[in-house]
């Protein structure tokens, strides 16, 4: 027994603080696990607020975007309109003023035939452009 027993009692005992050290190693590795994958889910979690606000932004943006286009295009609207008007008070006013020439000539035209006379131009021309001013 002398010389059997404190040798299996070694290895016994070796044994032993084999087991017990894999077993620390594997709680320690278990605890990291945990750890690591706590860390992981915050970053997931971070990850997922950080995209959140990007989206956010980026829709704030389309909105404004948007809005921006709508009044450049309300102004681009107004403008071209009021050039619009524009073209046709002058080319109103050009008709009017064509049909002033245009009755002032059938006035002429009218009182020659009526008088059966010559009219002198130069006279009745004055005269002429009065009456179309009144017009």
């Amino acid at each position: 027994m002398k010389f059997i027993w404190p040798p299996i009692m070694n290895a016994l005992n070796e044994r032993r603080k084999t087991i017990s050290d894999g077993l620390a190693a594997a709680e320690q590795g278990q605890r990291e696990r945990e750890k690591g994958q706590m860390d992981a889910n915050e970053l997931v979690e971070e990850a997922k607020s950080q995209a959140q606000e990007i989206i956010s932004r980026a829709e704030k943006r389309g909105t404004e975007v948007v809005a921006d286009a709508k009044s450049e295009a309300r102004t681009e609207g107004e403008r071209i309109l009021n050039a619009a008007r524009g073209e046709i008070e002058m080319e109103a006013n050009r008709t009017r003023e064509q049909l002033r020439v245009q009755v002032a000539q059938l006035a002429v035209s009218g009182a020659e035939k009526i008088l059966a006379k010559e009219v002198d131009a130069k006279t009745h021309e004055k005269m002429l452009s009065d009456l179309a001013d009144n017009l």
